[in-house]
């Protein structure tokens, strides 16, 4: 049981990264409305905070480089492709967020200027100073870098003071809960012990950036509703912080 949400703020600037998975909903395939409904309105609950909140979203949901759907092709083709997939979860989490009377800014890695600003770090913090979320889209725009490598790389170059990474589970686990009933959550964990156990948080490319700029990662359970207001404001017992 969790104890009361805090009034204030813990965290001045975040960066949430959301798998295109999370997207799907109960789908097995594409975007559900109503679950980028509700994450645009989890995030309005943040953004009221005073909160600065930046996103990054996979494209899992639709298309990713390595998986089977990509077949024999090209690992650069088909990494180009996720990234596009990144770019139209992108612009469904946009349109559900303005619906919710947010003002937003797609920034994208790869140019797109009919649906997207390019990616400059320094226009992103002023939207961000403006009181936009800003979503990247197109991953880090460089094929073989996964979404997670690309939340860790933005996160740095806004000077976000954590990246939240949502997740179907509730924390970090020893071994994967869904599989094995003895798994044990974590309350906290290091960079390290994360990379030695080889855990399922974010690859270990996005692991070493964030442990090379003591970057700190919670991970937590996106499907609890008011899960990312919690964890912004500092609620104990909700995820697992990495450090």
């Amino acid at each position: 049981m969790t104890s009361e949400i805090q009034s204030d703020s813990t965290y001045r600037r975040v960066l949430l990264k959301v798998s295109g998975e999370a997207l799907m909903g109960e789908q097995t395939y594409g975007i559900d409305v109503n679950v980028a409904r509700s994450v645009a309105e989890e995030l309005k609950a943040v953004h009221e905070l005073g909160v600065q909140v930046a996103v990054v979203v996979g494209g899992g949901n639709i298309f990713r480089g390595v998986s089977k759907s990509a077949g024999n092709m090209d690992r650069s083709s088909a990494d180009y492709i996720g990234m596009l997939a990144t770019v139209m979860n992108a612009v469904v989490l946009q349109d559900a967020l303005e619906k919710v009377d947010v003002h937003t800014r797609v920034m994208s890695a790869i140019d797109i200027p009919q649906l997207a600003e390019p990616f400059i770090r320094r226009r992103a913090i002023r939207h961000l100073e403006k009181g936009r979320v800003v979503i990247f889209a197109a991953g880090t725009g460089n094929p073989y870098f996964t979404t997670d490598s690309a939340a860790a790389l933005r996160a740095l170059e806004i000077k976000a003071d954590i990246i939240l990474k949502a997740t179907k589970v509730d924390g970090v686990y020893s071994a994967d809960p869904m599989t094995d009933a003895t798994a044990e959550l974590f309350n906290e964990i290091t960079y390290r012990q994360v990379l030695e156990r080889q855990l399922r948080v974010m690859d270990a490319s996005a692991i070493s950036l964030c442990m090379d700029n003591d970057l700190p990662i919670i991970v937590f359970n996106m499907r609890e509703p008011g899960n990312i207001r919690r964890v912004v404001t500092g609620v104990s017992g909700v995820g697992t912080k990495v450090g």
